[in-house]
């Protein structure tokens, strides 16, 4: 019994010290495995949970646009985006929020949303700008990810606006894909490539696209006021470390003159007064 108890409280002191060093390394005091300080664990249940979704999304898509049996695919489609929340959740839940897990949630989410544009595209369902909007803004946001990555290594926290714009984005696709019955148009605007908005029905699922692109637009603007205050922190913190740096050298500089000048003294002091084996002073 003794032998185990040790050994548990071993490997209990040896988690606690890799945390530890973990948790330095990454310059903060939040335990690993939480939202500030992710591990570096890889088979996690959230990561397994974001996997399944991936594996159900492409089924949908090879039995989407093979025809084979629509709703069966669509209920997979359905399962994958209702789903969303849950692996976050639970990496938080049971602190196991991993560097892995937060690239490839919101990685996924633009595989569920590019797999449902891409099926509503096929099948005419889908205004052409709105999958141009869509990717234009992750494109824009990879792009500025990637610029980011020069100032901050971790990635940046995802907004929940932006988790709202998935919701409504999944939802509307949901719809359109499951060909729910069309409702009244709002009769605001008559424009062929606004369909909704104009007095002709539209279907139900086009309403919640329209909201998942506004939030879409709103978290854009976000994640940009965040990046430029990234850049402006680090470009801050480096110029004070340069000054820091600078009056540490000039600071030694000073301290070896002073030292210099004192061994320089001291030698003529000692000459002055005769001290044997000191050296003449010219």
């Amino acid at each position: 019994m003794g032998t185990k108890r040790e050994k548990f409280e071993t490997s209990i002191k040896n988690q606690v010290g890799r945390d530890a060093a973990l948790a330095q390394e990454h310059g903060t005091t939040a335990p690993v495995g939480t939202s500030n300080n992710p591990s570096h664990k890889i088979f996690t249940i959230a990561n397994v949970i974001t996997l399944c979704r991936f594996v159900l999304t492409a089924i949908f898509l090879y039995m989407f646009v093979n025809d084979i049996n629509r709703y069966l695919a669509l209920t997979f489609y359905v399962i994958a985006a209702v789903t969303d929340f849950l692996d976050g959740q639970v990496a938080r839940r049971t602190q196991t929020v991993s560097w892995l897990g937060k690239i490839m949630d919101p990685v996924m989410d633009r595989v569920l949303l590019f797999t449902g544009v891409l099926g509503l595209i096929l099948t005419g369902e889908l205004p052409v700008w709105t999958a141009i909007f869509v990717i234009g803004r992750d494109i824009y946001l990879f792009i500025g990810s990637m610029i980011l990555q020069k100032y901050q290594r971790r990635p940046v926290d995802v907004v929940y606006v932006g988790k709202f714009a998935t919701a409504f984005l999944m939802t509307g696709f949901s719809f359109l894909l499951l060909g729910l019955p069309r409702v009244h148009g709002l009769n605001l605007v008559e424009v062929s490539w606004l369909p909704g908005l104009g007095r002709e029905s539209a279907p139900l699922g086009i309403f919640f696209v329209y909201a998942g692109l506004l939030c879409s637009l709103a978290a854009a603007l976000v994640y940009t006021k965040r990046g430029f205050a990234i850049k402006r922190r680090a470009l801050a913190l480096g110029h004070r470390t340069d000054e820091a740096a600078d009056a540490a050298a000039v600071e030694a500089a000073d301290a070896v003159a002073e030292a210099a000048h004192a061994g320089e003294k001291d030698a003529r002091s000692k000459a002055d007064a005769g001290v044997p084996g000191a050296p003449e002073a010219d």
